[in-house]
């Protein structure tokens, strides 16, 4: 296969590839790996001589390998978030265009306000134990051991409260979550 053929196929099955491994992958950063991953993968088997004769087959099932590679690596489960340098937090991915987006009309500076209501109601009725967890955990993203050391609190108990405080933040965030997302 030419080095023209591979640029083809990129450009034929890169979108939609793409949106396969986004849809079970958490980060997109991590979906631009795994497909960057696929595609090097893709070029050096044809490279190699031994060109591939379903494409479409090939490229789909070498990628769902590289997100099942993803997910073996992956030790710590946790919301999916970006960090945001001006505030150093953690941001939730699925809000984040909604805050963060270039768009600034009547509507979004009223998501957003809508949105960050939301959020520090629902951080202010967990006890306080959890709040601290999950705030120091998914938005400052320290991680648990290290609470633990300079709290002296076991990583068990952390780790409890951290999904107590997740467990209840999903049912509190649901119906927003449903009406702004897709």
């Amino acid at each position: 296969m030419t080095r023209n053929s591979i640029a083809e196929t990129f450009k034929q099955y890169r979108k939609r590839l793409l949106q396969f491994i986004r849809s079970r992958v958490r980060l997109l950063e991590d979906a631009e790996d795994i497909l960057q991953e696929v595609f090097y993968q893709f070029a050096r088997v044809n490279a190699l001589a031994q060109p591939v004769e379903q494409t479409a087959a090939w490229l789909y099932r070498a990628a769902r390998n590289k997100i099942i590679d993803n997910v073996r690596k992956k030790k710590d489960e946790s919301l999916p978030a970006s960090y945001d340098e001006d505030t150093g937090y953690y941001i939730f991915d699925e809000i984040a265009a909604i805050l963060y987006g270039e768009e600034s009309t009547p509507e979004t500076a009223y998501l957003r306000a809508l949105i960050i209501e939301e959020i520090e109601a629902a951080l202010d009725e967990l006890p306080p134990a959890q709040r601290e967890v999950f705030i120091q955990t998914e938005l400052q993203g320290l991680p648990v051991k290290a609470i633990s050391e300079s709290s002296g609190v076991a990583v068990n108990t952390l780790l409890s409260r951290k999904h107590y405080a997740v467990v209840h933040l999903r049912k509190r965030l649901h119906d927003l979550y449903a009406d702004l997302l897709p």
